[in-house]
């Protein structure tokens, strides 16, 4: 029988947030690697590169210092592939040394942030070098650019654990919000533009739960986790739209909490979800209309959250997507029928 590979995470596990955030992808790839069996090793590039500099600050010290720790630690761990995420500090040089330290093993890249910021292509770009694959939130020809014809570049969806996803709201009836929203507001963001259209047609109708855009103030760790708890439906809106397969990792939250999820139509998600497991909107004006059908017509709302749910977990679970990645990473036959996988290029 073939051994389990031993995979290191290198990623922001948030530890210097103190436990008021734990809604990465690293830590569901952690725990499905252990659910999985598979020895599995985290390395926290920003707390580590914090916790090195002289005095607390002195941040390029400490990054120069955080890379040598990760060299050591593939030499040390021995992993058979090495997911690196959102990991600015660490250098294409670092992943070379790496290499020798830990001859045969995998660099794969991940990346979860909309391909329309240059700063996000730009960390892609810069993963071609060092990387034997890349794989990003969206699909789409777009992928192809990063192609060398050394490496391959793909398509991972936004994965679920039941140890994060822990609600199911399609079951519940007392909530204290009918439609939730949490974001970080950003320059040209459409999204505000739509929160306001949407709050004046539904006035005081419908109970908000909108936090940060200008709003409440963001919430975030367990604050953020009780505010969908509490919630009946949410939107799943991200900052650019009309990219293949593309939503930030919101739709995992509220989908996999059974939360009623709001989507725009244009991203191609009804590949992986019917209109009778998520709710499809294309203008602000048929969103409202939709947000009061829901709020009025909770069978209706209870079956189609709950149709969602199961359907999240079962196609994205983290455990499954982490499988895939593995797979296609280390040239195994596809052990499930990945809805995904037509979105890799060599």
């Amino acid at each position: 029988m073939k051994p389990s590979p031993r995979i290191l995470l290198v990623g922001n596990f948030l530890v210097r947030h103190w436990g008021n955030g734990r809604t990465g992808i690293d830590m569901r790839f952690e725990a499905a690697a252990l659910r999985m069996n598979c020895p599995v090793l985290t390395f926290s590039e920003r707390d580590v590169a914090r916790f090195l500099a002289p005095l607390g600050f002195m941040r390029n010290i400490g990054a120069r210092m955080m890379n040598d720790r990760l060299v050591r630690t593939v030499g040390n761990f021995r992993p058979d592939v090495v997911f690196i995420s959102h990991c600015d500090y660490v250098t294409n040089e670092t992943i070379e040394r790496c290499r020798e330290a830990r001859p045969g093993a995998k660099f794969v890249h991940l990346n979860c942030d909309p391909v329309e910021t240059k700063h996000c292509c730009d960390q892609i770009a810069r993963r071609t070098e060092s990387c034997d694959a890349i794989f990003v939130t969206t699909a789409g020809e777009k992928l192809k650019t990063w192609t060398t014809g050394r490496n391959i570049v793909g398509f991972f969806p936004n994965p679920s654990d039941p140890a994060f996803e822990t609600e199911d709201n399609s079951a519940k009836t007392d909530f204290r919000y009918d439609l939730f929203f949490a974001g970080r507001p950003a320059l040209a963001d459409a999204r505000r533009e739509l929160l306001d259209r949407l709050c004046a047609k539904l006035g005081g109708n419908v109970r908000f739960g909108l936090f940060g855009m200008g709003r409440a103030p963001l919430v975030v760790g367990r604050d953020y986790e009780e505010a969908i708890a509490a919630s009946k439906m949410g939107l799943s809106i991200n900052r650019f739209e009309n990219w293949k397969w593309y939503a930030s990792d919101r739709v995992t939250h509220l989908m996999g909490n059974g939360v009623l999820a709001f989507q725009y139509d244009g991203n191609s998600m009804q590949d992986f979800f019917s209109e009778g497991e998520t709710v499809y909107f294309h203008t602000p004006e048929e969103l409202a209309d939709k947000v009061s059908f829901y709020d009025s017509h909770d069978s209706e709302r209870r079956r189609i959250a709950a149709a969602g749910r199961g359907k999240y977990h079962a196609l994205f679970d983290a455990r499954r997507v982490l499988s895939y990645l593995l797979e296609t990473v280390l040239g195994d036959p596809y052990s499930a029928p990945y809805e995904w996988a037509g979105e890799v290029y060599r």
